[in-house]
């Protein structure tokens, strides 16, 4: 007999004591926490690093081989956290190096040093990610992939409000020093590590909200010939490797932020303070998206995704021209596709992808998406240098190309 829903499986021992929705808005909780310090921080990044003397393609490069060392070096903790099955652990120290790095990069003098700290506050970021989505594809299962994940990514984006508007009004109150402004993130990124330890306390073993035949304990070491170390060595789905390769072709056409902020910056359509606005406007279209598609994901499945690219192909257009009301639709709607790409491509892992195997493929899928992030990275910031006309036509083709990828290895859940 299966639970019910919103419910942990009662027939199981060790089941969790806490129901699933209830797990799921507690993590939200901390993310939501911690979206408020790196989300403020990444926030000012493209103005911070053009003050200590960046060009728009070291914006480029800087923050792609951010969002690439935050994606790409899952490859190595999600299998990690796989085989020594201590997902709380990794979830921990992964929120630490975050907390441990933000608040310094405002003391940065030199762009070498703020470029180290804007790509460690990444890394801690890969750490934690594949261990943190395995515990929280658990308790989705009981709540609905598509409506848990997109839950937990709103209330991200809640915390990825706040954050950019606090750096805005410390910003405008100290006359642009960002020592201040990212000083005072420290404070929430704290709270959010006495949260999660708390957390981890109360449900020591998520994967109880997931009824399995043999239960794999969630921060116990196993052997390598146990049988839950065996399913770390069974090959990944076919579906999930087409999946990818549709998700690297979409990011391979995606701009950041930091060099949408700095196109805003150095056309002077706003100012250095009134940046963050914009990022947390952004950010609320993330959470709007993710909660949409989310529910449109549990109803329809993959055919979902297809709005991912169009979003993508239309950020450009709006968001590199002179005319500010232009750069804000273009910035609200890399805002939404920001949202489908934290929700509901996360949900799709965890339905292709059975729980033995979860961190590997999420740190497998992060480290595809990595490369092509900082691919996409990369040719933003050379190609708004040469011509952003060009930019806009070579992105457009891109997004084209992942659509036909989409229609011709759509997804199935399995």
């Amino acid at each position: 007999m299966s639970a019910a829903p919103g419910r942990p499986p009662s027939g199981r021992a060790g089941a969790p004591r806490m129901r699933p929705w209830r797990f799921v808005m507690a993590f939200g909780t901390v993310s939501l926490l911690m979206d408020f310090v790196y989300e403020g921080a990444r926030s000012v990044t493209g103005p911070l690093l053009a003050s200590l003397g960046a060009s728009a393609l070291a914006v480029g490069v800087v923050t792609g081989v951010g969002e690439a060392a935050a994606l790409v070096l899952r490859l190595v903790s999600g299998p990690l956290a796989d085989r020594t099955r201590r997902f709380w652990a990794w979830t921990v120290a992964g929120y630490a190096l975050t907390v441990a790095t933000v608040p310094f990069l405002g003391l940065a003098g030199t762009l070498g040093v703020a470029s180290a700290l804007v790509i460690a506050e990444r890394v801690g970021k890969a750490v934690r990610s594949p261990a943190k989505d395995t515990l929280l594809s658990h308790a989705t299962a009981a709540t609905g992939r598509g409506r848990g994940f997109a839950v937990h990514e709103a209330m991200d984006q809640v915390g990825a409000l706040i954050g950019p508007l606090t750096v805005a009004a410390v910003l405008a109150a100290t006359g642009g020093d960002y020592a201040p402004a990212l000083g005072v993130l420290a404070a929430p990124g704290v709270i959010a590590l006495a949260l999660l330890v708390r957390l981890r306390l109360r449900v020591p073993d998520p994967a109880g909200y997931e009824p399995t035949d043999s239960p794999e304990p969630a921060d116990s070491p196993q052997p390598a010939d146990s049988r839950p170390g065996a399913a770390a060595n069974r090959p990944l789905p076919h579906a999930f490797w087409l999946y990818a390769g549709f998700t690297a072709a979409t990011l391979c056409g995606f701009a950041t932020f930091g060099v949408l902020s700095f196109h805003v910056v150095e056309r002077h359509l706003l100012s250095t303070a009134a940046v963050p606005v914009l990022y947390a406007a952004a950010m609320a279209a993330d959470a709007v998206a993710a909660l949409a598609t989310g529910w449109a994901y549990d109803r329809y499945g993959a055919r979902t995704l297809a709005v991912l690219p169009v979003l993508a192909a239309a950020v450009p257009a709006l968001a590199f021209t002179d005319t500010l009301a232009a750069v804000v639709a273009g910035a609200l709607l890399w805002g939404a596709a920001m949202g489908v790409q934290e929700s509901t491509l996360r949900a799709t892992v965890a339905d292709l992808v059975p729980p033995g195997r979860r961190a590997t493929a999420y740190g497998l899928f992060a480290a595809v998406a990595g490369a092509a992030t900082l691919a996409g990275g990369v040719l933003a910031g050379a190609l708004y240098a040469y011509s952003i006309p060009v930019l806009i036509t070579v992105t457009v083709a891109i997004q084209a190309g992942a659509l036909l990828l989409l229609a011709l290895g759509r997804p199935r859940r399995g």
